[in-house]
């Protein structure tokens, strides 16, 4: 067993080497088998080590061998994910390309929306502003026939008025005469009663003032007291609530202020007692009467409390929308951006083609130019050596009027090889022409000034007028 060989082990390292100082020959007998034992345990000893170390390469082997299968899983764990992240990726990129197109289809009937809701807009604005010319005539006219109406009306107003100034102020003045006469009449008679019914009142009145005065203190200190606690209960809680109580605070304010006013007046009015009397009752009525109003108020305060509470959340509400909405316009700003390169390099594009298109149909029209002229200098020089031959070969009528009607016959083919070539190069010119106009139109609508092109488009007007219509006529 290995756990043996491992004791023989020990026992043997620590146990005393062989010795092999003497041959075998030389030994004796005793020396011999102490050799021998020696030799036995030697090789006990090396058999041991030599199993233990075939169990740990046994062991390390098996380790190997599943280590080696664990990363072979594990690479074709890989190999899956990897080919499940190409087809993702895959699915993805198809993905985007579809949402691509659906955006530029979404795009340019958006576009085609706002082409036709402008151009509705327009003819509409044009409607409404005929109508309104129309209704500012018929309104001006009826405002000029009105000031002339007010004007009439006026004048006769005035002379009415002034007649009736006249009756007034003569009635007024006798009436003042009447009212004179019965004042010094009365004044007369109650300045006797006023001199006895003084000495009477004043006693009374002395003692009435000292017990209203003590009232009317108690009762002012007590007010003001009320007015001033309600004043700052109201004033710490109008202070964290939202600007729009201020007006609420000013109108107290104001009322406070009223208040002092009135108990001011109260005691500059201490002179007369009987007046002061049913003056102090109507003033203590009416402080009854606002303490009745704060009171209501009070109760209007929790009222507003509540109101306060829902308006905070409400706030919150609108808060988490305002973020719902920011989020989701960062997000259109996104797509905005994706959509103007696009944009961008769709221009780009058009530009590169209008340039390749004005390059063919400017050759084209100069080498059909080039041709016509060409043409007309051997028409020239054709008539010019007839007119010649003709001269010089004297020949009879018949011949002549042959000659030349075989040379009408080659001159009227010539002319219509010569008018398929005009109308080919104004069909060509119109087509030029018209690309430029509908790119002009594109640009226009895409919001792209002409300026930006960088190059001035080549539109030649004359050799845009082609026969029967065929071209339009330059603007």
């Amino acid at each position: 067993a290995p756990k043996k060989n491992v004791k023989k082990k020990g026992a043997a390292s620590k146990g005393p080497a062989v010795e092999d100082a003497l041959a075998p020959g030389d030994m004796s007998k005793e020396e011999l088998e102490k050799h021998v034992m020696r030799l036995r345990e030697e090789l006990d000893r090396e058999r041991g080590e030599r199993n233990y170390f075939q169990l740990e390469r046994d062991k390390m082997h098996t380790f190997w061998e599943i280590t080696r299968r664990q990363l072979e899983e594990k690479k074709a764990e890989l190999r899956n994910k990897d080919r499940e992240m190409e087809e993702a990726e895959e699915r993805h990129q198809v993905e985007i390309k579809v949402y691509k197109q659906k955006v530029k289809h979404l795009l340019y009937e958006h576009q085609e929306n706002l082409t036709e809701l402008k151009t509705g807009g327009i003819l509409s604005m044009k409607l409404a502003q005929k109508d309104h010319w129309a209704q500012e005539m018929e309104l001006w006219k009826e405002k000029c026939s009105l000031k002339v109406e007010l004007k009439e009306q006026e004048l006769a107003h005035e002379a009415v008025l002034k007649n009736k100034h006249l009756k007034q102020e003569q009635e007024i003045t006798q009436l003042c005469n009447d009212f004179e006469r019965q004042v010094r009449e009365i004044e007369a008679r109650y300045t006797e009663k006023m001199h006895v019914l003084r000495n009477e009142l004043d006693l009374r009145r002395k003692t009435e003032i000292h017990e209203v005065e003590e009232r009317k203190n108690s009762h002012i200190s007590q007010l003001m007291r009320n007015h001033e606690k309600a004043f700052n209960d109201m004033k710490n809680y109008y202070n964290d609530i939202t600007l729009k109580n201020l007006d609420l605070i000013s109108l107290l304010k104001e009322q406070m202020e009223g208040l002092r006013i009135r108990v001011d007046h109260l005691e500059r009015e201490k002179a007369d007692a009987l007046l002061q009397n049913k003056q102090l009752n109507e003033s203590l009525q009416q402080a009854q009467e606002h303490i009745f109003e704060l009171e209501k108020k009070l109760v209007r305060y929790d009222k507003d409390k509540e109101a306060l509470t829902n308006a905070k959340a409400h706030l919150k509400i609108t808060q988490k929308e305002w973020k719902d909405l920011q989020w989701e316009h960062e997000v259109l700003e996104q797509r905005f951006r994706k959509v103007q390169a696009e944009r961008d390099e769709l221009y780009q594009k058009f530009t590169k083609a209008i340039h390749e298109v004005q390059q063919k149909t400017g050759f084209k029209n100069l080498l059909l130019e080039r041709k016509l002229a060409g043409l007309l200098e051997i028409l020239e020089k054709k008539e010019v050596e007839l007119s010649e031959v003709f001269a010089a070969s004297k020949l009879d009528q018949g011949a002549l009027t042959l000659v030349s009607h075989k040379l009408e016959d080659v001159l009227n083919s010539k002319n219509t090889t010569i008018k398929d070539l005009q109308l080919q190069l104004a069909r060509v010119c119109k087509a030029h022409n018209d690309m430029l106009q509908t790119f002009e139109a594109k640009l226009t609508a895409f919001g792209i000034p002409l300026d930006n092109l960088g190059f001035k488009p080549l539109e030649n007007p004359m050799l845009g007028q082609g026969p029967a219509g065929l071209v339009a006529v330059p603007t």
